[in-house]
């Protein structure tokens, strides 16, 4: 008897490693360019007001969530495996009773045959 292996559908298998790390960086790249940005309009916005306090608690903030956000990954659920053949129910017959009106003894012959061979 053969062996019959689940193979996995192509939607539910995980991103490949190189184009998750390359989310990741791009992602980082990102969250810096941000960084940059709100150093710079702290440092040449002026007059000074709250508004150079926010643009400072950003620009320090923002390492660690690029940091945290690189290092986590995309997707930390577990997938299940789909198998991409469609199952059918088997509609439901009720047994019905044959009675034996010889003493021969009672044979079912079962021919199988594939879908295309009919």
């Amino acid at each position: 008897m053969k062996n019959k292996r689940l193979v996995p559908a192509v939607t539910s298998l995980p991103q490949a490693p190189q184009v998750e790390a390359d989310h990741r960086v791009r992602r980082y790249a990102i969250t810096m360019t941000i960084r940059i940005v709100c150093f710079a309009l702290m440092m040449f916005i002026q007059p000074y007001g709250w508004y150079t306090w926010v643009f400072a608690l950003a620009a320090a903030i923002l390492p660690y969530i690029a940091v945290v956000f690189a290092n986590a990954g995309s997707d930390s659920t577990e997938t299940t495996a789909e198998s991409p053949v469609q199952q059918l129910e088997a509609p439901v017959q009720t047994p019905t009773v044959i009675e034996e009106t010889s003493s021969d003894p009672f044979v079912i012959t079962i021919h199988e045959s594939r879908k295309g061979d009919e």
